[in-house]
């Protein structure tokens, strides 16, 4: 492994006066597999509260970020300061079959939150009553509603969201991203959720980022622009060709 690596896993990060503290700050990372670089020479930061979307074509490094910043990847050099354990929500829920949906929240932590805890968790995402329920009861919706509860319950500084809601239907998955930031405004975590779905980060983010070959090629505030004459911008980005799209300074 590279020697210039340096990991560290807290949620000190840099404080400003007038702005949140940092959920994530990552300098300089690099990940490659074999000849292949998959990240290269990465910077971001996400602060506490923000929602902040990465967009890329498939292979571009984007799900080695989020695995990096998880604690799930070992990067080959650069530097990671995140919370030591940072929660995930994946594209599949990940329940325990065997376990009832307050065990499934509190999993890993039941000494700390407790059934009590995961009642009222469950309660956020709109299962109240449903605590002693099984996961094969469950529409592929509220098993990701528990899946967001598992992640939240901690209160996290920082949330990592991969696809989550990518195998949903269309109006599942509206109910789903109006149900995520409200959690996010209530929680205030750093949230990072990788998406193919312009849309979907259109919606959701404060701050839309584009990977290119393993590093931050574009970076959007959406807040800045409308929904109408950024989304072509995106899917240029994203290579989309668009012959009425119109070039726009991020």
């Amino acid at each position: 492994m590279n020697q210039s690596i340096a990991l560290s896993r807290n949620s000190n990060a840099h404080v400003l006066d007038d702005e949140p503290p940092l959920a994530v700050s990552v300098r300089g990372l690099k990940r490659r597999y074999g000849s292949r670089v998959v990240i290269d020479a990465l910077d971001l930061d996400i602060r506490q509260g923000e929602f902040v979307a990465l967009l890329g074509e498939s292979g571009c490094g984007k799900t080695t970020l989020l695995r990096a910043l998880a604690g799930l990847d070992q990067p080959d050099a650069g530097t990671i300061r995140a919370p030591e354990r940072p929660s995930v929500v994946f594209q599949e829920h990940r329940l325990l079959p065997w376990a009832e949906l307050w065990a499934n929240v509190a999993l890993g932590h039941e000494s700390t939150i407790g059934r009590a805890g995961a009642i009222r968790a469950l309660a956020e995402v709109g299962l109240a009553g449903r605590e002693d329920d099984w996961p094969r009861n469950l529409s592929g919706g509220q098993a990701q509603r528990v899946a967001l509860a598992r992640a939240l319950v901690r209160d996290p500084a920082l949330l990592l969201l991969d696809e989550p809601f990518a195998a949903l239907d269309a109006l599942t998955r509206i109910k789903m991203h109006r149900l995520v930031k409200e959690l996010v405004a209530l929680h205030q975590p750093g949230v990072l959720i990788v998406t193919h779905d312009v849309d979907e980060a259109l919606t959701l983010a404060d701050r839309i980022l584009v990977m290119r070959a393993g590093h931050i090629a574009a970076s959007f505030q959406p807040k800045d622009h409308t929904p109408q004459t950024l989304r072509p911008v995106l899917l240029e980005a994203l290579g989309v060709r668009n012959k009425t799209t119109r070039t726009m300074t991020a």
